[in-house]
């Protein structure tokens, strides 16, 4: 048997253990030495270093003897991705025109296993701790986003997906309960939006809708946020999300005439 597959699955180890050193990094741990590589992935040293080592000779990693950091060429993974699909290009123009309308940021993700991870934003005002940009990654069970694009899925999926998950308060309003979040997510599905209001970060209102392919399935979510301070719950709804269901509309139709469509299906 192939030693670098698992049981014959086609799964190949080395290259997801690869896959792991690069995701590693990250903008709290821009550069590590190779024991908080190892004690960051749960790889022994030595394997840590091959690893590593193969990283730089292929030139998306650079070293100095003694750190490690992710160089520029990292990028050619994310571009691959974004040019192989028409959303974020179809998105952003949309995007644009949305937040001329409300004055508030405007993005787009997509779901990636457990998080949401966005592919188009147009940005008014930085409103969160963290810098968000394409690219960056939030549990999709705190997200208005990750709701409306957890909320399509089939009920086998989605116990799946909770199964993985720990519901971790990371605002003052999350919610932990599973049940709770079922619950939730029943009623995103039948309205066709979510609102999350400081349940990501303190001060941080979203309202978001659905983007569907040509078969009507959920494919993506476009959202709109605000400070809390400057939006109540009500305004969201009443002000920001009927031009919001505009947008993802003519997303919607503008993905559906696209002979790349098909790549954003997940």
């Amino acid at each position: 048997m192939d030693s670098e597959s698992d049981n014959g699955t086609g799964h190949v180890q080395s290259l997801a253990r690869g896959l792991l050193v690069i995701r590693a990094f990250n903008e709290a741990n821009p550069e590590m030495t190779l024991s908080e590589v190892a004690r960051a992935t749960e790889l022994s040293r030595a394997a840590a270093r091959r690893f590593l080592h193969t990283l730089v000779h292929l030139g998306y990693v650079w070293t100095d003897g003694r750190v490690f950091a992710l160089t520029p060429r990292v990028l050619e993974l994310g571009f691959a991705y974004l040019s192989s699909v028409s959303l974020p290009e179809i998105a952003q123009p949309h995007l644009e025109k949305l937040v001329s309308e409300v004055h508030e940021s405007a993005s787009v993700s997509v779901l990636d296993g457990t998080d949401i991870v966005y592919v188009a934003r147009v940005p008014t005002s930085r409103i969160m701790a963290v810098s968000i940009n394409i690219g960056t990654r939030f549990p999709a069970y705190a997200t208005s986003m990750g709701r409306v694009m957890l909320a399509d899925l089939p009920e086998d999926k989605l116990s799946a997906h909770l199964d993985q998950i720990d519901l971790a308060p990371l605002g003052p309003h999350t919610i932990t309960s599973r049940a709770e979040l079922v619950e939730e997510l029943a009623r995103v599905r039948e309205q066709g939006w979510a609102l999350v209001d400081q349940e990501l970060e303190v001060g941080l209102r979203s309202i978001a809708a659905p983007v569907r392919d040509r078969y009507d399935r959920v494919v993506a979510a476009a959202n709109i946020s605000s400070h809390a301070t400057r939006t109540t719950g009500e305004a969201a709804r009443e002000d920001l999300l009927p031009p919001l269901l505009e947008t993802t509309r003519r997303i919607a139709a503008d993905l559906a005439v696209s002979p790349q469509s098909r790549a954003v299906v997940r």
